[in-house]
Order: structure tokens, then C-alpha cells, then sequence
């Protein structure tokens, strides 16, 4: 079958959706506050799946759901009932000893576990993630927890003792901050949210949180989970439009920690509506434009392979994602030979297909942005060189490489999320390297090559430019246990297992001059247990 058949058969009949991946539509009417479900009653967002199914009507996304439209008002009532839990800082949860936190996370996890073929397959019916690739998504963010709960009990046994500096008894922990706002990413809805949330809840802070609009009804299997295993008001559920309930959160002054993964624009107003912003701490995740640089020298079945993972898993809808290809002229044809054959060989279909590379997009809306990103390439000298590339049926697009690009075009600055590949050649190496450092984003690249002296004098500069840069590999995020940020416009805040519990707390300490009524009072609180912080209990 031809590429452009294949785009045109890409949608089944809907009788013919295995019967292990139907689903009926999740009309979700709930969301938590304090520790209660409530009932909405309002108006609803209804949930189209960028899955299209075949009908007597003719092609059409398939309704999968609804979720509640809250307003400012419930919106405020889950911020107040995350303030009401943290009670300034004196309230259960932030002052709940480490291993009873911990306790509660377990607890959690255990339920969530239960709910693992609803939420993957949420997540599948949601964004047009693989199966496979969900599933992988889920047991990762199980893995993620589990690594959290280790790096808490050795990050508190280090806490556990007692320092004696110039006279002075001491004892250092790390306490949280108040309250969260997070807000999570379509592209990984669960894990890249629980990275935040998860570590967040389990260092003592209270949360606001708010599902992204692709990937809001995944957890609804979750929400008596949440409510079972924490105390009321520590996890509060918002949903409905972003640019309706987020802002008054804010501008309340009483959230303390911004958590959220997107864009810079919202991030960059999300906190210029708090009233005390030198007061608001922010982790956040944005934008990037990572560049490979392809040297003369690299092993091109190696790079190709490594390039077409990382332009197009989950097409290309990935902040880790390669997004500028830089191959030096000498190779440029060869490479872009290799490299439209191995895209050729990506298998087409829907995400419950074995072995599927290649889906839909989770809206119509992101094919169009794609089709205006080539058209603007084109009308500025580029061509699309691939056979099919930027073929278009409803919500599917097939990938375009498009070359050459350069700077008149908005592929050569935006960060396109998806599946459009901009290749450029060239001749100097100073003019990738150019690129990058005046590019405003700063996560990641790729470096490909086989000669040390030249990857070596790359290294130096380059890691002053970007978090991560990966020798002969894609870009991408794990393992989790390696710090996961960027600079200029990419990310503020640092996220690993163990980076995270240290970005949602503050180092505190308490202290007392080493006489014989303090040792005498420290030595009573200690053996007594009077105090959860001050304590030197060790946890297995």
C-alpha cells in the first residue's frame, strides 16, 4: 500500500475497533475539594478523541466524554481548602511525620495500580498515544513513585542527625513551601504531572491541581484514590477552561509554588498575576528546540535511527523531541536519503495496532498549525522532500521534512511539537553552534560524530548552552534519576527523583547554643518524640 493510501484507509469502521479497546463514553461529573467528591451540575466540555471512526455520517472523531466547566468560584473553594490544609504551615499534613507521608503515597499507589487499564486506555482514547506506549507512560509513573518514596527516606536519613558548628547544636531538614498549583502536559498527562505533583505532595505542601484540556478525563479513575489516601484538602481537583480558573488562583496571592509544564507565554502570565511574585516559587517546564548536529564523520545508520526516534516518537510531541536536524553539507543528501526510507518503514494506524509508529494528533487543530508551519517554509524557498510528507486526512498528519530551512521561516525558531522536521546543511561548524546559542530555548541537543577532538572542543561550549547534551543519541528525559531542565526560555527549577523533593522545599534548621539546659531539652524532645522535625528516627 502507498503512503498516501495508507493515510486515506488510516480510520476503521467503528464496528471494527477491537472489542478490548472500545470504550463507552465517560460522562464525568465529579471533581474533589476537601476531601469530598462533589456533584456538577453546570456545563460540560465534551471529549473528542483525535481517533477517527468510519460512519454512515462519513469520518468523524469519536465522542469519548465529557468533563465539568467549573467556574472562578469552585476554583477558589479547592485553593482555600488547599490553604485550610496547610493551616500556614501548622496544619496535619505539613506536619505529619515523614513516614506517615510516605505511608500515604504507598497507599495511593496501590489504588492507582488498580485502575491501570482505564487510565492507559484514557490516555490512549485521549491524545492517540500507542497502547503500548501508554501503558509504558503508566508503569513508568508507578516506577517514578516508588523511586520518590526511596529518595524521601534517604534524603531523611541524611536529616536525622545532629551538627555541632562553633557551639552551635543543629539540626537540618528540608520543609515544604504551601501551597501548589500544578498543572501538567497533554503529550505525557500522567507522568510528566505526577513528577510534579507526586513530590509536591509527599515533602508536606497542599495542592491545587488542574488536568490539562487533552488528558483531563485519565483521572477521573483516580479521583477516589486521591481522596481515600490523603487527608482532606491536600489534593483539590479544577477543571474547566484554563484562562478562566487558573488566573484568580493566582491572583489570590495565596498559591505558593507555580508547578506546570508548557508554554512560556502562560507560564510568564500565570505569575505576573500574583500579587507578591518574589514571594512565589516556580518549577516549570517549557518550551525547547533541541538541535543535532550531524558531523561529516557520523555513522549514519546509527543517526538516522537515533533521528527518527527522536523527531517522531509519539510524533514528535515531546519537549525532548529533536526539532532542528543540522547535517554538514558533505553527507546532506545521503542522510536525507536514509533518513525519508526509515520514515517510510514507520508503520501507519491507529494506537491499539501492534507495533503502530505513527498516529493521529490529539486535534484538528494541531494538523493545522503543521500545515501553516510547512506552508510558511515553503513560501520561503523550502521543500518538502519526503514522498507523502504533510499528507493531511482529518486528524492524522504524516510527517514532512522539510529542506532546507533557514531563518526567514518559522520552523527555523518555533518549537513546531510534532510531526515536522526541519533539516538544514552546513558548511562551518560555527553556524550550528550559532544557532543554538542565539535560539531562546536551551534543554538539550544532540551531537553526532566519531572523531574525539572535534566532539571534545564541541562539549565545552555547548554545555554552557543547554542542560543535556546527548553523544550520538536522541534527546530525551530518563533516566529519572538524571536532573531534568533547561536554561533561558526551557525550564526554572531542576526535576529528578531526587532534584524534585528539593525544588518543592526549603532548608530549615533548628539551633541552639550548645549549653547544658539546651542539650538537656533537645536530648527530652528528642527521646520523647515531642517533635516530628526535631527528631533522629531513621526510616528502613
Amino acid at each position: 500500500m502507498t503512503r498516501s493510501a495508507a493515510v486515506d484507509a488510516i480510520f476503521p469502521d467503528e464496528d471494527k475497533v477491537p472489542a478490548a479497546f472500545r470504550m463507552e463514553p465517560l460522562h464525568q461529573t465529579e471533581y474533589l475539594i476537601d476531601g469530598a467528591l462533589r456533584h456538577w451540575d453546570g456545563p460540560m466540555a465534551e471529549v473528542f478523541s483525535g481517533m477517527c471512526v468510519r460512519t454512515a455520517a462519513g469520518v468523524t472523531q469519536k465522542r469519548i466524554g465529557a468533563y465539568p466547566m467549573l467556574t472562578e468560584h469552585e476554583a477558589l473553594e479547592a485553593l482555600d481548602a488547599a490553604v485550610r490544609a496547610y493551616d500556614s504551615g501548622g496544619g496535619a499534613w505539613p506536619t505529619m511525620p515523614v513516614a506517615e507521608r510516605i505511608a500515604h503515597v504507598e497507599a495511593f499507589a496501590l489504588r492507582m495500580v488498580e485502575k491501570r487499564h482505564e487510565v492507559v486506555s484514557l490516555i490512549m482514547w485521549e491524545i492517540g498515544k500507542s497502547h503500548a506506549d501508554a501503558t509504558r507512560e503508566f508503569d513508568r509513573t508507578v516506577a517514578y513513585i516508588r523511586d520518590t518514596i526511596d529518595a524521601l527516606k534517604e534524603l531523611d536519613r541524611a536529616g536525622s542527625r545532629f551538627t555541632i558548628q562553633e557551639g552551635i547544636i543543629g539540626q537540618i531538614r528540608r520543609a515544604p513551601l504551601g501551597v501548589v498549583l500544578c498543572m501538567g502536559p497533554y503529550n505525557y498527562p500522567l507522568n510528566e504531572t505526577f513528577t510534579l505533583l507526586i513530590p509536591a505532595l509527599i515533602m508536606g505542601n497542599t495542592t491545587v491541581f488542574k488536568p490539562p484540556r487533552l488528558g483531563a478525563l485519565l483521572y477521573r479513575p483516580l479521583l477516589e484514590a486521591f481522596r481515600d489516601a490523603f487527608p482532606p484538602g491536600v489534593v483539590n481537583t479544577v477543571y474547566g477552561r484554563g484562562s478562566k480558573v487558573t488566573p484568580p488562583l493566582m491572583a489570590s496571592g495565596k498559591v505558593d509554588v507555580l508547578a506546570f509544564i508548557g508554554s512560556s507565554a502562560a507560564a510568564d502570565a500565570l505569575k505576573k498575576a500574583h500579587p507578591k511574585p518574589h514571594r512565589l516559587r516556580s518549577v516549570l517546564g517549557l518550551e525547547a528546540k533541541n538541535a543535532a548536529i550531524v558531523l561529516p564523520d557520523a555513522d549514519l545508520d546509527l543517526t538516522v535511527r537515533e533521528c527518527v526516534l527522536g523527531t517522531l516518537s509519539f510524533n514528535g510531541q515531546r519537549c525532548t523531541a529533536l526539532k532542528m536536524l543540522y547535517v554538514h553539507r558533505d553527507i546532506i543528501d545521503a542522510f536525507l536519503d536514509r533518513f525519508n526510507q526509515a520514515i517510510v518503514a514507520l508503520k501507519i494506524g491507529m494506537p491499539w495496532e501492534e507495533g503502530v509508529n505513527l498516529t493521529p494528533l490529539p486535534a484538528k487543530e494541531e494538523v493545522q498549525r503543521h500545515v501553516d508551519l510547512v506552508a510558511d517554509a515553503v513560501a520561503h524557498g523550502a521543500r518538502v522532500v519526503n514522498v507523502g510528507g504533510g499528507a493531511v486526512n482529518e486528524t492524522f498528519f504524516y510527517p514532512a521534512v522539510v529542506y532546507p530551512v533557514t531563518a526567514e521561516m518559522r520552523l527555523y525558531h518555533e518549537e513546531q511539537f510534532g510531526p515536522t522536521i526541519p533539516v538544514a546543511a552546513f558548511d562551518d561548524i560555527e553556524t550550528p553552534i550559532r544557532y543554538i546559542v542565539e535560539s531562546n530555548y536551551g534543554q538539550q541537543a544532540s551531537i553526532f560524530g566519531s572523531d574525539p577532538d572535534i566532539i571534545g572542543r564541541l562539549i565545552d561550549p555547548l554545555v554552557n548552552q543547554v542542560c543535556r547534551l546527548n553523544i550520538n543519541s536522541q534527546c530525551q528525559r530518563g533516566p529519572d534519576t538524571f536532573p531534568f531542565t533547561g536554561r533561558k526560555d526551557s525550564a526554572e527549577g531542576t526535576l529528578s527523583v531526587s532534584d524534585a523533593l528539593r525544588v518543592f522545599t526549603i532548608r530549615t534548621l533548628v539551633a541552639a547554643k550548645a549549653n547544658d539546659l539546651n542539650k538537656a531539652l533537645i536530648t527530652d524532645i528528642v527521646r520523647e518524640r515531642k517533635s516530628n522535625f526535631l527528631s533522629t528516627d531513621f526510616i528502613f
